[in-house]
């Protein structure tokens, strides 16, 4: 679904003061918790999970798509490319981290959360955040170009239907001089906070908070930080 190709253009995105902002209010929920043993899902490049080892944390990261990890493994991190069902170890905390669970179909997310619950202990959290309607409609979509060195991309993001669905295109310098072309796309699903409420209790989940978090803006927040405890 477009995931290694976003791999490869992620680090020209311009993305880091939003990461840095948004990684720090879930690892502050870990350190006031005193939360150790988490497995962080969808866990991309590894950002999380170094600040989870720089503050000593047993940490376990698992993402589908193979550059994210491959990026992560460089780094000398604990992270795998696997499905969620494929994990076998039990952890005491689980994280889901800038719009993982928005790159979830509507019809798959009650699978998703079972499997999730599975690899949690007896009242372990599970910390995730969705972008909000707001975040969708005014600050996903949109066209953006970036010319760099030897590489020119192209995106193009549309909200329709409650679906973001974001072209990739990707021209890339070979060393004879030439051109590659590569294109793919990503759709993400907007999730009310109705939907996801009732899909948490029903795979499990007690909800203890919905944090409104404005990531881009100070007007209407953009993102919603879902805290669960599992039953």
């Amino acid at each position: 679904m477009g995931l290694d190709l976003y791999a490869k253009i992620e680090p020209y995105l311009d993305f880091e003061e939003e990461v840095y902002t948004l990684h720090k209010e879930f690892l502050r929920f870990v350190m006031v918790n005193d939360l150790n043993n988490i497995i962080d899902i969808g866990c991309g490049q590894g950002y999380f999970l170094e600040n989870l080892k720089v503050n000593k944390k047993n940490y376990f990261g698992i993402d589908l798509s193979v550059e994210q990890i491959k990026v992560c493994q460089e780094k000398n991190l604990n992270a795998q490319a696997i499905a969620l069902k494929d994990v076998k170890e039990k952890f005491d905390c689980a994280t889901a981290i800038f719009d993982v669970l928005n790159y979830i179909p509507k019809n798959e997310l009650k699978t998703f959360l079972k499997e999730t619950n599975l690899v949690l202990n007896q009242g372990a959290y599970f910390i995730f955040d969705v972008n909000s309607y707001f975040g969708f409609d005014e600050i996903a979509q949109g066209c953006i170009t970036i010319d760099v060195e030897d590489k020119f991309i192209a995106i193009d993001a549309n909200f329709e239907d409650e679906k973001l669905q974001t072209d990739i295109t990707l021209f890339e310098k070979q060393e004879n001089g030439l051109f590659s072309k590569e294109q793919d796309s990503i759709i993400q699903e907007y999730h009310s906070k109705e939907f996801l409420t009732k899909a948490l209790n029903e795979t499990g989940f007690e909800l203890v908070e919905i944090k409104e978090f404005n990531l881009h803006t100070q007007e209407i927040a953009d993102k919603l930080i879902f805290i669960c405890k599992k039953k």
